[in-house]
């Protein structure tokens, strides 16, 4: 998700004058054909004359987003040669991509048809008199397939305005390879104390760490939060990262670094080319990230092809959910669309149908937020990611269906995922600082 193409500074500046622009990437597949309630119509839609192509723009932050669409868009005119569209994407920076979109929808003019906007960032589209179109004419009927967890991160007061690529499960990628010379069976590992036990193991057989942990990203926190029964932030958007269970995980993570189980990442994160580098050549056991992750090894890992098994995670104590729903991106339509009514039907089609998730898995490699096609067959043909990691992904996905602990996405969201992963885990993972007051401080700064 981090490739970006980047843009001329004239270019950007023109795109700025274009009202129409360009759209951006988001979400998962429902059913092959679209849901929108066909007797729906929207404010302002633009009529269309049969066969004359609506032109849509989008705008994303990654690349695979935008061909994904452009994919997409190809298959719709295909199955849809009374109202054929032509999707005109354009890739920008990931803060160009949402900073520009966040001034077009404040100042009334400049916003495409449709865009990307990542999780961390909803927040500051949803406040106010949100300038995004309502999609629960596409998301209602298709409730009983969804994971509506996912759905339910871009909406408020009972109304949907994203749509997302993924469920974003948190799944464990180990080496396989590395825990057979230290005699270590993935399979023994239930908790989080068998994870720190069998790391020491690893250390002393092979000189290994077992993990490597993030320190400017919030992808070693927050999921083990999340299955600890807390969040960043409470149901009602309160800030709860000093309470217990926040101090437990942090606390945690700094124990496994002062231990040696786990280094620091190269890089910082877990998407720097140097972190790939080090894992390609075998340089740490184990790394917990969600199922969408699975493409960083597929393109960037590539001698690790064979060796990565993937588990559910690890809990504090037995009960507790063994994944949790992490990242995502959700496809919007803005206000200022004069086509809401065919843009909706399209992003229905991508995200919502049965074989737009199909899709989403077989292009990107993200686990469909549309459930009922997790046991399709179509979901363990050959592709690069079943060659990489074997058949048996989706066993490990249906098994913890029921235990994909939710996130609660807020309108302080952005201002707390900013704080977390600029300050409070760089300063208790890698400055080794205590982790209340390093909660505390983020409590206070937040606040």
């Amino acid at each position: 998700m981090k490739r970006k193409l980047q843009m001329s500074s004239a270019a950007i500046l023109a795109s700025m004058l274009l009202l129409s622009a360009c759209t951006s990437n988001s979400g998962t597949s429902n059913e092959g054909t679209a849901t929108a309630n066909p007797a729906a119509t929207t404010k302002n839609d633009s009529a269309t004359k049969s066969g004359t192509p609506v032109k849509l723009s989008f705008w994303t932050f990654n690349e695979l987003h935008q061909k994904f669409f452009e994919s997409m868009a190809e298959s719709w005119n295909k199955t849809h040669p009374e109202q054929p569209i032509q999707v005109e994407a354009t890739t920008f920076p990931y803060d160009d991509n949402h900073n520009k979109l966040l001034v077009a929808l404040q100042s009334g003019t400049g916003a495409p048809d449709m865009a990307d906007i990542e999780i961390s960032k909803i927040g500051n589209f949803l406040k106010g008199d949100v300038q995004l179109t309502a999609l629960n004419d596409i998301v209602e009927p298709e409730k009983a397939n969804l994971v509506m967890s996912r759905l339910d991160n871009y909406a408020k007061d009972g109304k949907y305005y994203g749509i997302d690529y993924h469920v974003g499960a948190q799944v464990i990628y180990y080496n396989k390879e590395i825990l057979d010379k230290a005699g270590v069976n993935a399979d023994d590992i239930k908790t989080w104390d068998d994870y720190e036990k069998a790391g020491k193991q690893v250390l002393e057989k092979t000189g290994k760490p077992m993990t490597t942990v993030e320190t400017t990203d919030q992808w070693s926190l927050w999921p083990l939060v999340v299955q600890h029964g807390s969040d960043f932030l409470d149901k009602n958007g309160n800030v709860t990262i000093g309470d217990q269970a926040n101090l437990d995980v942090l606390t945690y993570l700094q124990k496994l670094v002062k231990e040696k189980v786990a280094v620091v990442a190269p890089g910082g994160l877990h998407h720097a080319e140097e972190y790939y580098g080090f894992m390609n050549k075998g340089g740490a056991a184990s790394v917990w990230m969600p199922m969408w992750y699975m493409g960083r090894f597929t393109d960037y890992m590539p001698d690790l092809k064979g060796k990565v098994i993937i588990k559910p995670m690890p809990v504090f104590k037995q009960g507790e959910m063994r994944s949790s729903g992490m990242g995502g991106t959700g496809t919007v339509i803005t206000k200022q669309s004069k086509n809401q009514d065919v843009a909706k039907k399209f992003l229905s089609y991508a995200k919502l149908s049965k074989e737009g998730n199909i899709q989403i898995w077989s292009q990107l490699g993200f686990d469909p937020i549309r459930s009922d096609v997790w046991n399709d067959p179509a979901l363990k043909a050959d592709n690069k990611f079943t060659a990489y990691f074997g058949k048996n992904l989706w066993d490990v996905l249906i098994s913890v269906k029921s235990e994909i602990a939710p996130t609660n996405i807020k309108e302080k969201t952005p201002a707390v995922s900013d704080y977390i992963k600029t300050k409070t885990i760089f300063q208790a993972l890698n400055d080794l600082k205590d982790p209340k007051q390093v909660l505390d401080d983020a409590v206070k700064n937040i606040k």
